[in-house]
């Protein structure tokens, strides 16, 4: 998939990396469900899920967007690169430690691993805790 940059508005908040946004032109607008790329934020029921969630809300929600669209996942998300107002998405809730950075996609976003080790070293936001649980763990832990 080509990359496409999409202007936004962001209608609803999922969970801490992902939301949905209202795009294109008024009368052909189209909802679009998007996964923040190369993050994985906790779970809604896991520790920090909902703070992550809040969090992003602060950032994004009722905000303009540019979604930077790079591919789509098994779900039908759009996999993006987001920005709300001047704001990285992905950096800001790694910086908060409100998400891991996704080590698969770690080496087309360089710039979020050093976020996330100040957020460790700080122990701010999930990294307060004794032994975080990654969000791919914890799924994989509680699948049904």
């Amino acid at each position: 998939m080509p990359v496409s940059v999409l202007l936004c508005l962001v209608v609803a908040i999922s969970d801490g990396d992902t939301l949905t946004a209202r795009c294109g032109t008024p009368g052909a607008y189209q909802q679009v469900k998007v996964r923040i790329a190369a993050i994985d934020a906790p779970e809604r029921k896991q520790a920090f899920g909902q703070k992550s969630r809040q969090h992003l809300a602060q950032i994004c929600f009722r905000q303009r967007a540019t979604l930077h669209a790079l591919s789509h996942d098994a779900y039908g998300r759009t996999v993006a690169n987001v920005r709300c107002g001047t704001t990285d998405v992905a950096a800001a809730q790694v910086s908060a430690g409100l998400a891991w950075v996704y080590t698969p996609y770690a080496d087309q976003h360089p710039h979020l691993a050093p976020l996330q080790q100040q957020a460790r070293a700080s122990r701010k936001g999930l990294w307060a805790q004794p032994r975080p649980l990654a969000p791919w763990a914890y799924r994989h832990r509680h699948q049904r």
